[in-house]
């Protein structure tokens, strides 16, 4: 039988969730504005460049038959368009269209938290951070 957590880790647990909490709640406020999915605004903002249907599905966590259905959303209301990758036809791009690229950079100022929840911190405070996360996802 395991110790219950102590006062520090039910702390530390408590303030993910607070972070995790203030994440959602501002994209799932930006994304309604446009009455967008939070994933479907986080596919747009993927696709600002033209980039391949695995780069966004890396992206979003998401098997790329789940973007797929995404992409076909954000294509019927304009906001990108595919294309053939031209160093392989086989693979599809996805661009968003000048309307898309405008609701995206609306987007990115809805969302300063969701945009950069590390901005302060330095780059050694980031990196010790990524290296203990990674320490308790190994454990």
């Amino acid at each position: 039988m395991s110790n219950p957590p102590d006062e520090l880790t039910r702390e530390i647990v408590g303030l993910f969730a607070a972070i995790n909490r203030r994440y959602t709640q501002e994209s799932e406020a930006a994304s309604a504005t446009y009455d967008l999915t939070p994933l479907q605004a986080k596919a747009l903002l993927a696709a600002e460049g033209p980039v391949p249907m695995r780069r966004i599905a890396d992206r979003l966590h998401a098997e790329p038959s789940n973007v797929t259905v995404i992409i076909d959303r954000l294509e019927s209301r304009g906001l990108v368009e595919r294309s053939p990758d031209p160093g392989d036809r086989r693979v599809k791009r996805v661009a968003a269209t000048a309307a898309g690229r405008t609701i995206a950079a609306d987007l990115r100022a809805r969302t300063p938290f969701a945009a950069a929840p590390l901005a302060p911190l330095t780059t050694q405070q980031r990196e010790i951070l990524r290296d203990l996360l990674q320490l308790i996802l190994e454990a």
